[in-house]
């Protein structure tokens, strides 16, 4: 996997568009004059915790005994989940937001920016490519930056967009992710050996 590659699928993972009204509605509690210091916190929070899996990754790996193969396949299945929930979002959010007081750490840090499917990918990178170290370092912080310009801007941005039009980029990227999902499923399993028709 190239650097951009990595970069890209990291910021999609982290879906800062997708997860725009979340972040407003867990933001809602805060005062507003502490919105964007709690969002800058929660931002560098994110950061520090995904540099620190990235270099711990291995160890976590022998620690469970897993195979980069086993990850690479249940990556896919966490990212297909993922895409669907963007492509035919609900109604519900699962991570509220309607409690009063300032998040720390949840649900802003993990697991909206820093998730399942992103910790996934990178024990991937850190198990298959293990001397790239410093290009998904790079793949990290190129992607958190993305992502933290789009939520740091997001009234902007709602405003340029407007609700259809975030609607409609939402989903488009659910699609990217669905066919890197369909992909890592299918490099997993003919790593194994099983046939994929």
């Amino acid at each position: 996997m190239t650097l951009a590659t990595a970069t890209l699928t990291l910021w999609l993972l982290m879906d800062p568009l997708g997860n725009l009204p979340v972040f407003g509605s867990v933001l809602g509690g805060v005062r507003p004059e502490r919105r964007r210091r709690v969002l800058a916190r929660e931002l560098l929070l994110a950061l520090g915790f995904l540099i620190l899996f990235l270099f711990v990754g291995k160890g976590v790996f022998r620690l469970l005994e897993l195979e980069v193969n086993s990850v690479r396949i249940a990556g896919g299945l966490i990212l297909g989940v993922m895409s669907f929930r963007m492509i035919f979002p609900g109604d519900e959010d699962m991570f509220g937001g309607d409690g009063e007081g300032e998040p720390l750490f949840f649900p802003m840090a993990v697991p909206l920016l820093a998730g399942p499917a992103v910790l996934s990918l990178l024990l991937l990178l850190t198990s298959g490519y293990p001397d790239h170290t410093g290009n998904w370092v790079l793949a990290v912080v190129g992607a958190w930056a993305g992502s933290a310009l789009v939520l740091m801007f997001a009234s902007k941005l709602a405003h340029v967009l407007g609700d259809k039009g975030l609607e409609a980029l939402t989903r488009l990227m659910g699609m990217l992710m669905a066919c890197m999902a369909v992909q890592m499923l299918v490099d997993g399993f003919h790593a194994l050996g099983t046939p994929v028709v």
